[in-house]
């Protein structure tokens, strides 16, 4: 059995560095896809500037050690990237002792698919790919 998860998205912003008490980096980042909205019947439509109107899901991603330092020293906002990873899910129990779940994607590789961000230079927000 295997769980690998192969993602291509945006970054939504800059990527968080920690350390752990242990001493473990952690580098953690949002990550957008997209995907074309459907209709009723399934087929794609447009918005109003007669664009192909997509639904955007977001994904939180972990990277440790060397692979999180190199992500959090040069991914920046908007770029595009790849990351090959599993899912893992995780459970807590709140202040309040209300049982919380998560989902994250734990990345094993990282590629940065472009050097800068998606989009032009006035700094509005990229269009998901």
């Amino acid at each position: 059995m295997t769980n690998i998860v192969l993602l291509v998205g945006n970054l939504g912003a800059d990527p968080e560095l920690r350390s752990t008490n242990g001493g473990t980096d952690v580098a953690t980042f949002n990550l957008g896809t997209s995907r074309p909205k459907r209709d009723s019947d399934g087929k794609t439509y447009k918005d109003a500037s007669g664009f192909t109107a997509k639904d955007t899901e977001w994904h939180r991603i972990t990277c440790f050690n060397g692979l999180g330092r190199v992500v959090a020293q040069h991914a920046a906002k908007g770029m595009l990237v790849s990351v090959r990873g599993r899912i893992h899910y995780s459970k807590w129990t709140d202040k309040e002792g209300v049982d919380r779940y998560g989902c994250e994607i734990i990345a094993d590789d990282v590629q940065f698919l472009s050097r800068t961000r998606q989009g032009d230079a006035s700094g509005d927000e990229p269009e998901l790919e």
